[in-house]
């Protein structure tokens, strides 16, 4: 299930969702990528990212991908949603490291950032990059194992307990 973010103006504003995988943490990398279009049709992109790496790698590389072929597309507006509080931080310039190999993936990031009119960055919680995260593990050869979502896990517990 793929969720709708409100970003702000609508019209032409298209939506994204990322997510990088790595396997084992380090190890190669998994990508997957969602973008709709205004009209609501979907792109799914799912590769093997570039080289090794730690799961930070990962989820940046799939944020340029997403970039990447968002501008490919002739997209100006988008809000793009990943479920990495680390990549939605460094990607909107509230967060810095001074890992060198993140930092250049970091200013790749910006830089693709910068062929766009308006980027809104969006976090969100596991359950709802669920399309992301399929593409991601399935680069990899792995099988998608959807989060629970928090308030369906806490009522099962609690159906658990009346028994």
């Amino acid at each position: 299930m793929v969720p709708t973010p409100s970003p702000g103006e609508t019209g032409d504003c298209w939506l994204g969702w990322f997510d990088g995988a790595a396997l084992p943490n380090p190890g190669k990398l998994g990508l997957g990528v969602v973008l709709q279009s205004p009209d609501g049709s979907r792109v799914e992109f799912s590769e093997r990212g570039e080289g090794t790496g730690c799961s930070n790698e990962a989820e940046l590389q799939a944020v340029c991908a997403a970039l990447s072929l968002a501008h490919a597309a002739g997209v100006q507006r988008l809000v793009l949603c990943g479920d990495s509080d680390f990549a939605v931080r460094h990607a909107a310039g509230s967060a810095h490291t001074a890992v060198p190999r993140l930092t250049a993936l970091i200013a790749r990031v910006q830089a693709l950032a910068g062929l766009f009119e308006a980027i809104e960055w969006q976090w969100v919680p596991r359950y709802r990059n669920g399309d992301a995260d399929r593409l991601s593990r399935g680069a990899l050869g792995l099988v998608h194992k959807p989060a629970p979502h928090p308030g369906k896990a806490l009522a099962a517990k609690r159906r658990q307990r009346k028994r």
